[in-house]
């Protein structure tokens, strides 16, 4: 059971500038963006993953976790992370927001809860062992949890949850949130119009005590960057995977020293922002980002870090850099909503807005959701015989939502004609149809096209056989479409 304290939700405490300015942070970016949609690399993010692993540093056992997500509902939580001693956790929406909350179930007889995340020893390494696959899970002191959203929250919060004095057998949040930031991803303009989009991954650091007068506590990042040509699964997101980055090549921000500033300060600190055009082909950004304490000297009266000797905090000097707090694994699957036609054989493409036409224009971005209809249209000698990807069917009209990078692929195969002749009286009929001879003796048939024939006398008459490239003397014939056929159907009595 989890205990509910009012004065301990988002809205009872005061927001960090952080908090009170991303709302039209966001809102500014979304205005840049709508320009972009209309353009040649434009871009939508369809998938939000954070899967971090976390240190239990609070000094006592602790029993789950919770994410508090500020401005979202149950129906922006895609995909949770459950493969820990916690399980699946549950999504609990209050008036603003959503929690994600994995938590130990209660042994009423025991009176004990049955899961539990030790403290993690000081002046070690946890890395690689937060998973419940390693030998050492039970004593690392490390947990991994991770969600997959739909859209950005406007906060995100981790605590871990302990046994509450106050109810035996429920939980309670601790006092203090674990320091692990979430980034907050958008797509942003390029600075020329025809080049890829930027993507921007921003993190904020925990806000202080009183963020109005003083410095927040401050953490050394360390971040870690790649991008893979196909969507990434929550699943992938851990540190013992090589689909996350984390080798020397993959360092994209050696050192940043972030805290959270006062508003009045000259300085601001609070936030890193990383970003890069996405590359040819990368459905997905991948980013590491390692956070440890900082161990430095601080301002005794504002808290400001007094780092680096001068204050520039470029890079950790000795005593500086303390023990790791925690690793956030991050992506965003990015969609370019766009259509590319393949067309196998001779034929065209069009779409009825006129913006492709292939042969000459094969490719083109679309607003997401926008509704294409093409038309498939043969060459002479040719016949449509079905579409492929994003397409089905052997309709020539084909519409499709675009909501991805779409391929579609447009089949056209040669016709060729089959020619029935008679001796003597009598009918030849075909399946396909096309053939009905007497009244119709020629057709043409798509290349590799298997095609039936049925002789049937007239009256006094009898079928005899099958000359040219059918034969046999049943009559039923069947022939395979390879070039222009000729057949004859003879009759007598």
């Amino acid at each position: 059971m989890y205990s509910y304290h009012p004065c301990k939700e988002f809205s009872c405490r005061r927001k960090s500038v952080w908090e009170t300015t991303l709302p039209s942070i966001l809102l500014a970016l979304a205005l840049l963006i709508i320009p972009v949609a209309a353009q040649a690399q434009s871009a939508t993010i369809v998938g939000y993953l954070s899967n971090f692993d976390a240190v239990n540093n609070t000094g006592q056992d602790v029993h789950g976790l919770e994410i508090q997500l500020e401005g979202l509902s149950p129906a922006d939580i895609y995909y949770t992370f459950s493969v820990n001693r916690y399980g699946a956790p549950t999504v609990v929406p209050y008036a603003t927001g959503v929690y994600v909350r994995w938590m130990s179930p209660f042994d009423s007889s025991a009176q004990q809860f049955t899961a539990t995340t030790v403290p993690h020893a000081p002046n070690t390494a946890f890395g690689g062992t937060c998973y419940q696959w390693q030998f050492n899970y039970a004593t690392c002191g490390c947990e991994h949890f991770g969600v997959t959203l739909r859209a950005n929250a406007l906060a995100t919060t981790y605590r871990w949850l302990v046994a509450d004095p106050q109810t035996p057998g429920a939980l309670t949040t601790y006092g203090t949130p674990v320091a692990i930031p979430g980034p907050v991803w958008v797509i942003a303009p390029p600075a020329q119009p025809e080049a890829p989009p930027v993507v921007v991954a921003e993190i904020a650091a925990p806000e202080a005590p009183n963020p109005e007068l003083q410095w927040g506590d401050a953490q050394w990042v360390k971040v870690f960057k790649t991008e893979m040509p196909r969507e990434v699964g929550l699943d992938e997101l851990v540190g013992d995977n090589p689909v996350v980055p984390q080798d020397p090549g993959h360092v994209e921000t050696a050192w940043k020293l972030i805290q959270n500033s006062p508003p009045t300060s000259q300085k601001q600190k609070g936030r890193l922002a990383n970003q890069g055009q996405l590359g040819g082909g990368s459905q997905s950004v991948i980013r590491r980002y390692e956070f440890y304490a900082y161990t430095g000297a601080y301002n005794p009266v504002t808290h400001e870090a007094m780092c680096g000797g001068d204050g520039s905090c470029n890079a950790p000097l000795d005593g500086e850099l303390g023990d790791a707090i925690g690793a956030q694994m991050a992506a965003a699957n990015i969609a370019v909503p766009s259509i590319t036609v393949t067309t196998a054989g001779n034929g065209s493409v069009s779409s009825a807005d006129k913006v492709i036409s292939c042969g000459n224009k094969c490719s083109a971005v679309y607003p997401l959701g926008t509704v294409v209809t093409m038309v498939a249209s043969p060459a002479s000698g040719y016949v449509f015989t079905g579409w492929g990807g994003a397409c089905t069917g052997a309709q020539a009209t084909c519409s499709v939502a675009v909501n991805d990078a779409l391929n579609v692929t447009a089949t056209f195969t040669p016709q060729f004609t089959l020619s029935i002749g008679r001796g003597g009286s009598g009918t030849v009929t075909s399946a396909p149809a096309g053939i009905d001879c007497g009244k119709n003796c020629s057709a043409k048939f798509a290349q590799g096209t298997t095609v039936t024939l049925n002789a049937t006398p007239a009256a006094g008459l009898r079928f005899i056989n099958w000359t040219g490239d059918c034969s046999g003397t049943t009559p039923t014939c069947n022939v395979t479409i390879t070039r222009s056929t000729s057949v004859q159907a003879n009759f007598a009595k």
